[in-house]
């Protein structure tokens, strides 16, 4: 019975130890990334012997990744990069005509490439190390010091993931960001010159908004109100001002977005836009990329809570029904509007959805959600609809009428729901370990701050860009070529053989 007794009294202490290590990681998050370096931990308190002999004090035990939130954001790495190849590379591929179907895979794929190598050499240093509020430093190019013993803080106190993993997560953001750009002027674009454009683009635009919006010191860096403020002086601009963006409304999609607007101007119409039919050539597999692109969401959206908690867990609801939502508010007005519900209007509303929750779905309740989905789908069905028309550019496949709209009615969406009144989780007080109070203006002013540099940044950084690569490479195919379509006239090759 004693024996009995002291197994039960063993198993009871284990089950309060794991209980409050649960709760130690239920911290809300306050912005979407972190930097990749470990702060330095508490001094620890003198130990005191029985005895009362003075001893030494005893040093901080070092911080362990926890195996848990390492392996989810391993998975969700590897769903983001599902979401690029071969998720974004078949949503793209199938909305073109089938002469220029191979031409937007091979975009999509090399520019994926591109980023990783580029990403490595320098992106993760000028994004995720100190410099200034608008852009890192260089002190990690080439990974420099990142090996597989250093630690990435998350958004808890006192947990951490390896700084590797970080680093290919954050990757998977910046390959498919500039691939997002291509739809706006697919089907006549010089391959060379989008290449040269997504390394100026990726450089001066992609880079510096990440660090603004997402670079900090971590959660372990502020424990009382003057180490705050020195983690604000440190921070991304925008970080500092407090704007949310939890998986990439603003560093994501308006960035891309914008720059396909500025793409789809400069480079021109098609040849034939408004006169000839530019149909889909396959929605087959177009649904087939959306639905790639909605799974892969999940690691983009639940993965970028950098933990296996219930936060990460709220952002995946979230994405769920934001996206069902969007869905079905697009699929009905084009219903109402146009006598037939379509499968190109179902998928656009659900990529409408997936963009618009993208930079809320860790800080609203899912009902926020469902009105963030529900609400998206017309904004961006009147952009492409009727809009894009009436001002006469030609966005092939709707990239600013869908991210850039899209991003702009999530971030500041974010501003509202984020509200606890309304069902959102707010925004966590580090120096009280509490949520903080809500200020809507102060909030929204944030949310504005980060949507209107965004927009800025972009646009004027993708017009220099195109101007330059304009001056020494040219931005458009011939006319020739155009007709003939850039599978056979710029890779030699066609998508089908049939």
């Amino acid at each position: 019975m004693k024996k009995l007794l002291s197994m039960f009294a063993l198993v009871t202490m284990l089950g309060f130890g794991f209980t409050g290590n649960t709760y130690a990681e239920d911290a809300a998050p306050v912005a979407e990334a972190t930097t990749a370096v470990a702060p330095a931990a508490e001094a620890a308190a003198a130990a005191v012997a029985p005895a009362a002999t003075e001893v030494a004090p005893a040093a901080a035990p070092a911080p362990v990744p926890n195996k848990g939130d390492t392996a989810w954001m391993l998975i969700a790495t590897v769903l983001v990069s599902l979401m690029v190849i071969p998720g974004l590379a078949l949503f793209y591929g199938g909305l073109v005509r089938q002469k220029n179907m191979l031409s937007v895979l091979m975009q999509v794929f090399m520019i994926f490439s591109l980023m990783a190598v580029l990403w490595a050499i320098y992106g993760y240093s000028v994004a995720f190390t100190g410099g200034s509020p608008y852009f890192g430093g260089l002190s990690k190019a080439f990974l420099a010091g990142v090996t597989p013993e250093s630690l990435g803080a998350t958004f808890s106190k006192g947990t951490y993931i390896p700084e590797l993993v970080f680093v290919a997560f954050q990757l998977t953001f910046a390959a498919i960001t500039p691939a997002l750009i291509v739809g706006a002027f697919a089907e006549r674009m010089k391959f060379s010159a989008i290449l040269a454009f997504m390394v100026l683009w990726f450089t001066f635009s992609y880079l510096p908004l990440a660090h603004m919006v997402w670079y900090w010191d971590g959660p372990d860096a502020i424990t009382t109100a003057a180490s705050l403020d020195t983690v604000v002086a440190n921070a991304g601009w925008l970080w500092a001002k407090g704007a949310l963006d939890f998986a990439g409304g603003t560093v994501v999609h308006i960035n891309a977005g914008v720059a396909g607007l500025v793409g789809a101007i400069m480079v021109g119409k098609r040849i034939g836009y408004g006169k000839e039919a530019m149909t889909p050539h396959s929605l087959t597999l177009t649904m087939v990329g959306a639905a790639l692109l909605w799974v892969g969401w999940f690691g983009f959206n639940a993965g970028s809570n950098l933990e296996a908690n219930g936060y990460a867990a709220l952002a995946l609801v979230n994405t769920f029904i934001a996206t069902g939502a969007a869905t079905l508010s697009w699929t009905f007005s084009e219903w109402l509007l146009k006598g037939k519900p379509s499968m190109l209007g179902a998928v656009s509303g659900a990529v409408a959805g997936l963009v618009a929750i993208t930079p809320a779905c860790g800080f609203v309740g899912p009902m926020g959600a469902i009105v963030i989905g529900l609400l998206v789908s017309p904004i961006c069905y009147f952009m492409v609809a009727k809009v894009k028309y009436v001002l006469g550019y030609d966005d092939a496949l709707d990239v600013f009428g869908i991210h850039a709209i899209g991003g702009v009615f999530g971030a500041l969406a974010t501003g509202v729901f984020v509200n606890p009144a309304l069902g959102g989780v707010g925004v966590v007080d580090y120096v009280a370990n509490g949520v903080a109070a809500y200020d809507f203006g102060a909030q929204m002013t944030a949310q504005i701050y980060a949507v209107v540099t965004a927009i800025v940044l972009s646009a004027v950084v993708s017009f220099i860009a195109f101007k330059i690569v304009d001056v020494l490479i040219g931005l458009r195919v011939s006319e020739e070529a155009e007709r003939e379509g850039l599978d056979t006239s710029q890779h030699g090759e066609r998508a089908y053989h049939s």
